[in-house]
């Protein structure tokens, strides 16, 4: 019995690391990484290129759009087709998030974008504005997103804006929701009469 004792206090070695095999492993999955974003990357431009060949390029701002009604600081979160929240929309950089300065006047709401291609949606192509909570990946709590609708070229698109003072977006729902309707209400006055 004494002379297991000092068997069990011998001191063991480690066991030896095959550091080849880990690092083989290591190698692996970061090739994999990289080719899972440069998939992810591609997929992007593929989207922006046909996407590109249908939306004409964006409008920019007349020189003098007149006074401004409304202004807001926040963030740009991205553009879907309308009505299909995860439909995301990228070509002309319209997928790029950003940080954004709305300026709403009677010409339409132009928006500017450090560091992303600015656009401008003219008046009588705003079709409303709702309050939401989620567009193209960005979730947040119930009418925390100010979502402008707006027709580009054959296209209805959503345009969600998060204003860093989000009491800010009823004002801006009633707004761009009033500037829509008037706009459509004379059209159609335009129209019926041209029938006539």
């Amino acid at each position: 019995m004494t002379s297991l004792i000092p068997l069990a206090a011998e001191p063991r070695s480690a066991e030896v690391t095959d550091w080849t095999a880990r690092l083989g492993w290591v190698g692996v999955l970061l090739l994999f990484i990289a080719l899972a974003y440069w998939l992810m990357r591609q997929g992007w431009k593929w989207r922006g290129s046909v996407q590109s060949s249908t939306l004409p390029e964006l409008p920019t701002a007349p020189d003098t759009p007149g006074e401004a009604t409304l202004t807001m600081s926040g963030q740009y979160h991205g553009s879907t087709a309308a009505g299909q929240w995860l439909e995301r929309i990228v070509a002309h950089g319209l997928g790029t998030r950003s940080r954004a300065e709305l300026t709403l006047t009677d010409a339409g709401l132009a928006v500017v974008r450090p560091g992303a291609t600015d656009f401008f949606i003219p008046a009588d192509r705003l079709r409303g504005a709702r309050l939401d909570k989620g567009i193209a990946g960005k979730v947040l709590t119930e009418g925390g997103l100010l979502v402008v609708t707006w027709a580009h070229g054959d296209q209805l698109i959503d345009s969600g804006f998060r204003s860093d003072r989000a009491a800010e977006h009823p004002a801006w729902v009633t707004a761009l929701t009033a500037l829509s309707t008037t706009l459509t209400s004379t059209e159609n006055t335009t129209t019926e009469g041209a029938a006539r």
